[in-house]
């Protein structure tokens, strides 16, 4: 079985700034580690290997300094790790990076089936996943939460769609966006931290770097980063700007003053 893993790194949530005057996350300022939504999509490629064998690629596409959270993938089971890392590549929205990680699958050539996260929590679009398998022109299904069974040809997920399950079957080879937790066939499934013996390994592994001029034959590079973006962030701002101010207000109190905001704004009346 052919596997292939999308993985993106993201930055420590908790220590990542916002470059308000360019509108976009200061990627430099803080470590990059992998999005925690792909650790569940290595979990489940592991599992899928037992099964059947066969080889677990991950694939991202991020600047040179995400290197260490590849590393981590390989460390965690990925049997390769292959980054996309180009300065061209740089500001792209999800059209673009999904046409770029498309691109480079095209290159790789055959495969089983693509799994990866629901969303980045960066981003949190959603969006790269199905973009992905729609440039691809493979079936796909997000928000899965179980791996009911798969085979060589097929597989059964079950999908989260917050009002109601659905039990969906697709023929392989196929995408499936993960949610978290997950339920491999009847397992409930974590990401496993590695061995100390693996992260040597890993320490040791090569990482393929691909750059734009390595997908040129398969794809047209005038698409790839800001340029190729029909989408741009034009603004990003904290949510509390200078000059405001903020309060706690509970009970009774807090409710009078929300219904005084709507009737002031025309919401109630």
């Amino acid at each position: 079985m052919n596997i292939l893993v999308l993985i993106k790194p993201t930055p420590d949530i908790t220590k990542v700034r916002f470059d308000v005057e360019k509108g976009v996350v200061d990627r430099g300022s803080a470590s990059l580690e992998i999005n925690p939504f792909d650790l569940y999509a290595i979990e489940v490629a592991k599992r899928i290997k037992r099964v059947f064998g066969g080889f677990i690629t991950s694939l991202s596409m991020a600047p040179p300094h995400a290197e260490p959270a590849l590393r981590d993938a390989i460390a965690r089971g990925v049997d390769r790790a292959i980054l996309l890392s180009d300065r061209r590549f740089a500001g792209a929205d999800t059209w673009a990076t999904s046409y770029t990680l498309a691109s480079a699958i095209r290159k790789l050539g055959s495969f089983n089936i693509i799994l990866c996260g629901e969303k980045s929590v960066d981003g949190d679009t959603a969006h790269v996943g199905p973009e992905v398998a729609e440039f691809l022109g493979i079936p796909h299904v997000s928000f899965v939460t179980r791996i009911i069974d798969v085979s060589v040809d097929k597989v059964i997920v079950e999908s989260d769609f917050g009002e109601a399950y659905y039990e969906v079957e697709l023929k392989l080879p196929a995408l499936i966006a993960l949610s978290r937790p997950v339920i491999f066939r009847d397992e409930f499934i974590e990401p496993s931290m590695p061995k100390v013996s693996d992260v040597l390994r890993a320490k040791k592994a090569k990482i393929d770097v691909w750059s734009a001029d390595q997908l040129a034959d398969v794809a047209d590079v005038s698409k790839f980063g800001l340029n190729g973006s029909p989408t741009r962030v034009v603004r990003a701002y904290y949510a509390l700007e200078k000059g405001r101010e903020t309060r706690v207000v509970k009970g009774e109190e807090g409710v009078n003053m929300i219904l005084s905001v709507l009737r002031e704004t025309g919401v109630i009346s």
